[in-house]
């Protein structure tokens, strides 16, 4: 396991590609805290993901710097199984651990009974799945911002909450 110079975060030996990294739109980072969903985190450390690697590794390490990065107990527990069972490299129980135990230094959103019910009333309100407004209502009880997605709606606004795709090509601009 290698640790990214400058950066607490951990990728596997494994991966087989890098470029530069990619850059992200301004955003005030001194002000916001910004969550992140679990598509995002898998793509910072798949790095035979191309462009998507570099917009992600960007993003995650911009978080890293500034202390901004929100997470749930959802986005660890997703984080686990698709690192580990649906990555063309999966990591070792091991890695794993190592790479969960540095996203412990983030704000951590524990999802509770409560957090279930209004998950219920989000996907109703917005028409979304279930997964989804349990991602919605972790990044508003967080006071986040902005929620940086793949797979949500770039730019739609949940509540308090802004959707941005890191990854498209208009995020580099």
């Amino acid at each position: 396991m290698l640790v990214l110079e400058g950066t607490p975060w951990r990728v596997s030996a494994r991966d087989s590609t890098s470029g530069g990294y990619a850059q992200l739109p301004e955003t005030n980072f001194m002000n916001d805290k910004a969550f992140v969903d679990t598509n995002i985190l898998v793509y910072a450390h798949d790095r035979i993901s191309g462009i998507k690697n570099d917009r992600a590794r960007a993003l995650i390490e911009k978080l890293w710097s500034t202390g901004g990065g929100v997470i749930s107990t959802q986005v660890l527990q997703e984080l686990c199984i698709n690192l580990r069972r649906k990555s063309a490299n999966p990591l070792t129980v091991e890695e794993t651990r190592s790479l969960i135990e540095d996203y412990l230094k983030w704000e951590i959103v524990v999802n509770t009974p409560t957090s279930v019910i209004e998950a219920l009333a989000n996907e109703t309100r917005y028409q979304i799945s279930f997964w989804d407004a349990l991602i919605i209502h972790a990044a508003e009880s967080a006071s986040a911002a902005i929620l940086y997605s793949e797979d949500l709606s770039d730019g739609q606004i949940y509540g308090s909450v802004r959707v941005v795709n890191p990854l498209t090509e208009s995020a580099s601009d």
